[in-house]
This record gives C-alpha cells, structure tokens and sequence, in this order.
C-alpha cells in the first residue's frame, strides 16, 4: 500500500512539470504585513498579469477584494457590485499563478463547504503543497464580505473587518477562485482555503465565508515553487510581521 502511494505521487510529480518547469505562485507581500496595516503597494495589475492569469487578493488602502480568472481582473467593491479592474490599479497583496489544473471533480449531488473541501484534500496528492482551487457550478448559496477602502492612518486588518456588510447569494452560478495552503506558510498566506466568489455575469462577488454547492466542477492545481516580492518600503520594514495570535487574528478576518 505504502508503495503504491509512493509511485502514485511520483506519477503527479512528473505530470505537473509543464513547459519544462514546476508550476510557481507569484506573491507580491504578506498576509501578516497586511494584518498589520500596510494597505498600500506598488505592483500594478498589470504586473501581476505577467505572473499568472488566476488568483485572488485585494487593492490599495483596501480598497474591496480581487479575484483574477482566465486571464481578467476583476475588482470586487464593498456594495456587492465588480468590475474589470484597471491596469494601473495597484495592490498590496495579492497571489497568482498560471493555472494548470491536473486533478478535477465533477459534483452532482448538493454539498455544503465543509464536506466539498474535505472531498477536495482527499483528492490531492499531498497536502504539504499550495493548491490552486477553481469551483464552478451551480450554488444554492454563497455568503460573502468584502473589505471597505481605509484611510490613513490604517488600522489593522481586525479592526479594517470589523462590522463589514454581508452579502448572501441565492440559486446563483458562479465561480469560486483561490488557494489551499499548508499550516507552515502561517504569515506568509492564509493557512487553509481561501476563496473569493464571482458571480457568472461576472457583476457581483466578495470573499466566501460560507457556501452551499449545487452541482458544478472543482479544478486543482497543485505548486511548487514561490516567488515572494516584498515591498522594499519603510512600512514594510518597520511592520510587526510576527504578531501575537497571527492565527487567531486570521480567523477573525478571513471569518473562519
């Protein structure tokens, strides 16, 4: 058993090589230098679409959330609405990748979020790797928040969370776009699935906190390799990068 496993990884080991190289995420900042407040960077969208055509982030002074898909970036605003973001936009945090997916699975039966991303860790290879995370389909519900611009000074990302609007979308189709990552990128990433959600007007959206699937397709993509720019700031030099509780605080924000 312990042999057929091994020979199994080694399987996707070789699949996932594409083009002659590992598949990479392209990080610009932090999850902890955004917890701390640094709401403002200098990579422009247009940058970021150079690393990769999928993932997830937000926008200067937190500006709403960010979901990228095929190719598009789409700015999610804190009334509900999106929009195609601008090329010149910038952004403190973000994650992208060229998304290769290697493993999906088809849903026909209703599923809460629970059961789906258990079903989906069954499916990877491993958990010990970042694993890009594509659900389109069909959702009985989808609750999302979307982060409010900030002014300065900024407060931390606790108090930014605090008190924002939810919004709950009903019988709707749609996409949800993001990440799984290992325990050991605490501070890095978020540990865990992050999601952001796109309706398929592409018109509405936020970060999922809750979700219930109809019936749809999952897509994962497993990486290996991280490319992490880091703002050359004093901001980013002077931040607290290693707060207390980081996990706790996590929790709070990401609504889990």
């Amino acid at each position: 058993m312990e042999s057929e496993a091994y020979d199994r990884f080694r399987a996707w080991g070789r699949a996932m090589i594409h083009d002659g190289h590992a598949d990479e995420i392209y990080q610009t900042s932090t999850i902890a230098a955004l917890l701390d407040g640094l709401y403002d960077g200098d990579v422009t969208i247009a940058e970021l679409l150079r690393h990769g055509n999928f993932g997830l982030g937000t926008f200067n002074h937190l500006d709403g959330e960010m979901v990228v898909l095929d190719g598009t970036c789409h700015h999610l605003r804190a009334d509900g609405g999106a929009r195609v973001a601008e090329p010149t936009d910038l952004t403190p945090f973000a994650t992208v990748t060229w998304f290769r997916p290697e493993i999906t699975l088809r849903i026909t039966a209703p599923v809460d979020r629970k059961n789906l991303l258990d079903r989906i860790d069954h499916a990877l290879p491993t958990t010990n790797l970042t694993a890009a995370v594509r659900v389109t389909g069909r959702f009985a519900s989808v609750e999302t928040r979307t982060v409010m611009e900030q002014k300065p000074p900024y407060p931390p990302l606790t108090k930014a969370t605090e008190g924002q609007a939810v919004t709950t979308f009903r019988d709707v189709d749609g996409d949800l776009a993001g990440f799984r990552s290992p325990s050991y990128e605490l501070g890095i990433a978020v540990p865990g699935y992050h999601l952001h959600f796109l309706t398929a007007d592409r018109d509405h959206g936020g970060h999922a906190l809750d979700f219930a699937l109809v019936e749809g397709e999952v897509r994962v993509a497993t990486e290996t390799e991280l490319h992490l720019s880091l703002p050359r700031t004093a901001a980013f030099a002077n931040a607290n990068l290693s707060p207390d509780d980081i996990a706790g605080q996590l929790r709070q924000t990401e609504g889990g």
